[in-house]
């Protein structure tokens, strides 16, 4: 049973507290399909959201099975389900593998056979089994609609909360998905709420919840919304509620909900009896007899007379009561435990379970993307030749300086020649390291700048789903790891073929090609962790691309900064730390003809390393903190 005790939810506007949810109580029995009607703006959604957790409420409580969850915590992963009105599934999978994905993420399977049975039997009730092999993108409107609700019934929820499901479909659509909603609500103690702003179908649901500004304006059965309302079509209801404030329309309710309530008992017993429903827990119902299970399925006259005085209650709290404020949030702690055994026997699956998933699911996405996987070819050819073109001006031993003989004005003519050249090779060593080093950064700041934002309304709707923030955050690092090793030891081989790095017997290269790996590594973290943190891909790109453009001019590699910028910038700026280790790589004479052009320190091999490491942990920690924090709305 869900019961709703004078909920509210409560902003700020113009420095003044103002109720989107004001004041509603409700009671829902198991097996039962509610809507949530009302003009737009009336707070349908924010209601919906409250009940998920993703609103924290400002007051009153929600009672899930005779527990205040303000109290002992959400609803376990398994319990809820949510479907908001936007797609959930990668356009790059089949419809099979988005729900054997959803299915591997949330719940802990006993083997494959279980695995597939599960899977099985989600496509036949949402009568997607015909589509089981066809792609995401590929689908219509309303079979999306169906594969986001059979995403979430892997887990049998017991309650399933649709937001909008049917808004945009056309007429034939939207009748199978509210029938296929009326039939899930009559199996397994099902309660299903759905939001909408249609009207029609509503012979389909046990019971019609009207909101105005936010307040109940009417909760009963659909063949009594007109009588209530006064009008001879539900067409004429919006208008009619527009005619009186919210606060006249919610103390006729209070008047009236007794009326109403004992309809909906009588109408849920008739379908009792007509077995509609398979599991019938009745209104009747007491808070002790959800909590303990025991349920008798045709109750006594002494429990239906009970029913009626709790049916009656009404919905205001008494005086003296203190109204209850606890916050209560989607908890994902990795720290702690986050799902209890069910009665059914299902958990969430374990950290590397879901994290395996993840990544699979990722490579198996990146290899479909013909797009992608075109562009990252195209720049390991073009980036490494684009090094390659200026290797010949570094690819020469530094000319030394010779004693003055002869002819003075020759002498000198010659040293200066020899000074010329010197600064001109400087530059090139210089140079062609710093454009392997900002090249790479590019690649960085391609792998990761829209990674989690782009697919931030699909990662909400998992980690709501249960899946913990470490695992999504590992996987990421796995795939992108992968992506940086092969794309920096490209760079380095193939740039090494016509220009051998000047270090010392081999292990000058090898030192090389680790600063490259650890630059790419640590833009792409960082980058990473700032697509965790913007509210959309396009910020999140944005911001890489102005974090990448800055490391050339800032790093002084070519031209070096003033010392007191240079001072206040070079700890933030990898590009330096990669250039500066590859320079202390180099032997002693192309050190020195590199210092004449530029007077920017070189630091130690090891502190570059270290603080390249430092720059990638930063990174992922960013990453992680934006994971966990909630950006349903974005």
């Amino acid at each position: 049973m869900l019961e709703l005790k004078n909920l509210c939810f409560t902003i700020d506007k113009d420095g003044e507290p103002h109720n989107l949810v004001d004041d509603v109580s409700i009671k829902l029995p198991s097996n039962h399909f509610m809507a949530i009607v009302g003009p737009s703006g009336c707070g349908k959604t924010t209601l919906l959201r409250t009940i998920a957790g993703l609103n924290a409420e400002s007051d009153g409580s929600i009672i899930w099975n005779g527990d205040d969850l303000a109290e002992v915590g959400d609803f376990e992963p398994q319990e809820i389900g949510y479907v908001p009105q936007f797609s959930i599934a990668y356009d790059e999978l089949t419809v099979d593998e988005s729900i054997e994905t959803a299915t591997k993420l949330r719940v802990k399977t006993r083997g494959f056979a279980d695995l597939d049975n599960r899977i099985d039997r989600v496509l036949e009730v949402t009568g997607l089994a015909p589509l089981a092999d066809r792609l995401v993108r590929v689908l219509s409107g309303g079979q999306k609609r169906r594969l986001g609700l059979a995403m979430e019934l892997v887990s049998d929820p017991s309650l399933l909360l649709c937001d909008e499901v049917t808004s945009g479909l056309d007429p034939r659509s939207e009748r199978d998905i509210m029938r296929l909603l009326h039939k899930l609500s009559r199996k397994d103690g099902r309660i299903i709420v759905s939001v909408t702003h249609s009207l029609a179908h509503l012979e389909l649901y046990d019971s019609i919840l009207v909101l105005h500004e936010g307040r109940v304006a009417y909760h009963g059965p659909p063949s009594q919304l007109t009588h209530y309302f006064s009008v001879e079509d539900t067409e004429e209801i919006y208008p009619r509620l527009s005619k009186q404030s919210s606060e006249v329309w919610q103390k006729s309710w209070l008047k009236h909900q007794e009326v109403y309530y004992k309809k909906i008992e009588r109408y849920r017993k008739k379908k009792v009896d007509d077995g509609e429903i398979e599991l019938p827990t009745l209104l009747s119902h007491t808070t002790d007899d959800v909590t303990t299970g025991e349920i008798d399925k045709q109750p006594s006259k002494e429990k239906e007379s009970e029913s009626d005085d709790i049916l009656l209650e009404t919905s205001q709290l008494e005086d003296g009561d203190e109204p209850k404020r606890k916050k209560r949030r989607k908890s994902n702690d990795d720290s702690q435990e986050i799902v209890k055994e069910e009665a059914e026997g299902l958990e969430l699956p374990g950290l590397c379970s879901q994290f395996s998933t993840l990544l699979m699911r990722r490579f198996k996405i990146f290899g479909r993307d013909k797009g992608q996987i075109l562009l990252q070819v195209a720049v390991l050819i073009v980036f490494p030749l684009l090094v390659i073109i200026f290797a010949d001006q570094a690819n020469i031993s530094p000319p030394k300086f010779t004693e003055l003989t002869g002819n003075v004005s020759e002498s000198v003519n010659k040293m200066n020649e020899i000074a010329s050249k010197r600064g001109q090779l400087g530059s090139a060593l210089a140079g062609i390291v710093m454009f392997q080093i900002v090249l790479l950064s590019l690649m960085g700041s391609n792998n990761s700048a829209r990674e989690i934002a782009g697919e931030r309304p699909i990662w909400e709707k998992e980690k709501f789903g249960g899946v913990r923030p470490l695992a999504y955050l590992m996987s990421k690092v796995a795939f992108l790891s992968v992506l940086i090793v092969i794309q920096s030891v490209i760079m380095a081989i193939w740039v090494n073929t016509q220009w051998p790095f000047p270090g010392a017997e081999g292990m000058g290269f090898l030192t090389h090609c680790l600063l490259l790996i650890m630059v790419n590594a640590s833009i792409t973290f960082i980058c990473l962790g700032v697509s965790a943190i913007m509210k959309t891909a396009e910020q999140a790109s944005l911001l890489s691309i102005y974090i990448v453009g800055f490391q050339l001019p800032l790093s002084g590699a070519v031209l070096a900064l003033p010392p007191w910028l240079g001072d206040i910038t070079r700890p933030f700026i990898s590009a330096y730390w990669s250039w500066s280790g590859s320079i202390k790589t180099m032997h002693d004479d192309q050190q020195q003809v590199i210092g004449a052009i530029t007077k920017t320190p070189f630091n130690p091999l090891s502190a570059c390393i270290l603080v390249l490491l430092i720059h990638g942990l930063i990174g992922i920690a960013i990453a992680y903190i934006g994971t966990r924090k909630h950006r349903w709305d974005h």
